[in-house]
């Protein structure tokens, strides 16, 4: 299994978090919000004993590229969850524009995908994972709307 479409699952008995690291641009926000959780110095990196199931949630609700996502251990379905939300954008400087809520996406080539919770999107125009962001604006220097390379 490579890395683009690797999962890993993490449980604590009420719900588990699901990490694909293919998707993932390391933006940080998770090890700055719960270092006790997610810690990249360790094997696993996520300790999901380590908060409670509340703080993990919101926690994971944070995630700007969707790498880190749950669901309820009772819920019938993992794709089953939604969130119920305004649309919100947001262009994170020198980053990626974040759409939080749902949204439903038709890429160049008609292959459609449907996100929810934030979806990132790529504003430097390097990504190899297009439209979204795959973290390649820090290595092209992506500053203020302007690549510098």
């Amino acid at each position: 299994m490579n890395k683009e479409t690797m999962t890993k699952k993490y449980s604590n008995g009420e719900i588990t978090i699901v990490w694909k690291p293919g998707v993932c641009i390391h933006s940080g926000i998770c090890v700055r919000g719960l270092p006790l959780v997610f810690n990249t110095e360790l094997k696993p990196w996520i300790n999901i004993q380590a908060a409670t199931t509340a703080q993990l949630i919101q926690q994971v609700n944070q995630c700007p590229s969707g790498a880190l996502s749950y669901y309820n251990n009772d819920a019938e379905d993992e794709n089953s969850v939604e969130i119920k939300a305004e649309t919100k954008l947001e262009a994170i400087p020198d980053g990626p524009l974040l759409v939080y809520g749902n949204v439903h996406i038709t890429d160049a080539f008609g292959h459609e995908t449907r996100k929810n919770k934030v979806t990132a999107f790529c504003r430097c125009g390097q990504s190899g994972n297009k439209p979204f962001c795959d973290g390649s604006h820090k290595k092209a220097g992506f500053k203020d709307g302007k690549p510098t390379v």
